[in-house]
């Protein structure tokens, strides 16, 4: 089942993505977040009109979809920069199509134009993730980040979501 998150979703949130930043360069985050900074995030996104969607099966949060404005000026009001996190261990059976696919649609019915994936270098799974969802490669950033004692690259997908 995929559903916006509520406020109760806050701690199984931060667990699911506090697994990527302790333990991958998938985010660049170094300090892991409580329940409440993780649901400050969601009521931060959705007050805006965009949505925050889970994934739950079998009672338990799966993994998120979420997307933020692009940037702060009015002229990018249509571009968002869109994300998702599964949790460790379920990559390649098919949910990340079905919550990405999800997070576009809601998008697309948003009035939203452009979206924008940036995606830690090396990351063959998000790559295709992305690609079979229509994004197409649109710029390479070397050695912008830093974690884990080591430079990382940052590849940047773009979406054309309609007018």
């Amino acid at each position: 089942m995929i559903r916006a998150a509520v406020k109760a979703d806050g701690a199984a949130l931060a667990a699911l993505y506090n697994h990527y930043v302790r333990h991958t360069a998938t985010t660049f985050e170094t300090e892991a977040v409580d329940a409440r900074e993780m649901y400050g995030r969601v009521s931060a996104v959705q007050q805006i009109g965009l949505p925050w969607l889970v994934l739950v099966e079998n009672g338990k949060l799966q993994g998120y979809a979420c997307a933020v404005r692009w940037k702060g000026r009015s002229a990018y009001r249509n571009s968002v920069e869109s994300t998702i996190y599964l949790a460790d261990g379920l990559g390649g059976n098919g949910l990340g199509t079905l919550l990405y696919g999800e997070l576009l649609a809601q998008l697309r019915n948003r009035g939203m134009h452009c979206a924008l994936g940036g995606i830690a270098l090396p990351n063959a799974a998000s790559v295709a993730l992305h690609e079979r969802m229509g994004f197409e490669k649109v710029a390479h950033l070397k050695e912008v980040g830093r974690k884990f004692d080591r430079w990382i690259d940052v590849g940047y997908w773009q979406c054309m979501l309609g007018s």
